[in-house]
């Protein structure tokens, strides 16, 4: 059942994320012992396809003997090696299974910022996102099951539900939401410990329906950089660098954060932040619609998608959606708004479009159900 699962995963992938043709080079980066067997599966279908696979081994466990010892030429060398191999990918395919998601929770984070500057940054936020045709998804191993605190046998039927939706119906389900973020000028947030204003104007917005990431189920924006003003608090665990963050909250005086605390250690939060001058600015506004994803596990690429929710993100923004602001660190934080999670309310020019993470408008509702977006396995 699972190779049968993950043949029609690796299909839906490089055929309808990437869209991979014959002659072209897809790099695929397998990250975790459990991955692999999906990329056999990705490795044979592309070979017959009349491409060309290049896969590369990763995993935490092999990053940290790196991070915590390279300096900053050792660092340049690497990502040139890998610089030269993305600009030859016409596609690539992130795999992210890693067995212990906590194995750089003991790098100094001046090693983690420099490896995020100097390597990942060029490589990944310069190169593979704006140059190729890129999708990246987490793999149902142990670890992932523990994080969303079930069993793997029902976490993997999840994933595969979720990861195996009619992303092309979700799509189309997604035009209504597009349009109406598309013609909004000032947003007004409130939730409990939130109540933040922004503009949208002259953003563009883009559909996230499964091109990119693997679950997929948002449409994301920026805000005009120095628009954002009042406090926002999020309500979702995030795991980043290896560290968890709780109720990570933000103070926001003319776009710029000017104070963060979280439940946990509030040093590592700001030495984030002041990664760079980006990195206490917002570089991506996105509203969650996956209706298979409804409570945090602490992933990044399933709690953003979580129904009823939206992410705003510190750091970079996107090519697609540009308000100016860069950065080497690009982290989606999480706030739900259904009732089960307080509530809140959402208002595109002063017009109240979601209240408690349902849409007023109810055909836009009924659009992103789960009975609408099922697709058989």
């Amino acid at each position: 059942m699972k190779d049968k699962r993950n043949e029609i995963l690796a299909r839906n992938l490089l055929d309808y994320s990437v869209e991979i043709k014959p002659g072209e080079m897809v790099y695929i980066e397998i990250k975790g012992k459990e991955t692999i067997e999906l990329g056999k599966q990705l490795v044979r279908l592309t070979t017959e396809r009349g491409a060309v696979p290049f896969w590369y081994y990763n995993d935490e466990s092999i990053l940290r003997q790196w991070v915590r010892g390279a300096n900053d030429d050792q660092l340049k060398k690497q990502a040139e090696i890998h610089l030269q191999l993305m600009e030859r990918a016409d596609a690539y395919i992130g795999l992210r299974g890693s067995d212990n998601p906590f194995d750089m929770a003991d790098i100094d984070p001046k090693k983690i910022e420099q490896h995020n500057i100097l390597f990942y940054k060029p490589v990944h936020l310069e190169e593979r996102v704006k140059r190729t045709r890129w999708v990246v998804l987490r793999y149902p191993n142990n670890a992932m099951a523990q994080l969303a605190e079930t069993s793997q046998e029902a976490f993997e039927d999840f994933y595969f539900e979720v990861c195996c939706a009619d992303y092309a119906k979700m799509s189309k389900a997604q035009d209504a939401l597009f349009a109406l973020m598309d013609a909004t000028d000032k947003v007004h947030i409130k939730s409990p410990g939130t109540n933040l204003t922004f503009s949208l104007k002259g953003i563009p917005c883009v559909k996230c329906d499964g091109k990119r990431n693997i679950p997929d189920g948002e449409v994301y924006t920026a805000p005009v950089r120095d628009s954002i003003n009042g406090t926002l608090t999020y309500n979702t665990p995030s795991l980043y660098q290896g560290n968890i963050y709780n109720n990570i909250s933000f103070t926001f005086e003319n776009g710029k954060i000017i104070k963060a605390t979280c439940d946990g250690d509030e040093k590592k939060l700001n030495e984030v932040l002041d990664t760079d001058e980006g990195g206490r600015y917002i570089g991506e506004f996105a509203i969650g619609v996956n209706p298979f994803i409804l409570h945090p596990m602490k992933d990044t690429l399933f709690d953003e998608k979580i129904a009823g929710s939206f992410h705003f993100t510190p750091g970079q923004c996107y090519d697609e959606a540009p308000n100016g602001n860069q950065s080497a660190i690009h982290w989606d934080l999480v706030l739900i708004q259904r009732k089960d999670y307080g509530g809140g309310e959402i208002y595109f020019d002063d017009k109240l479009i979601r209240k408690d993470g349902i849409f007023t408008d109810t055909k836009l509702e009924e659009a992103f159900s789960a009975d609408n977006l099922r697709a058989k396995i």
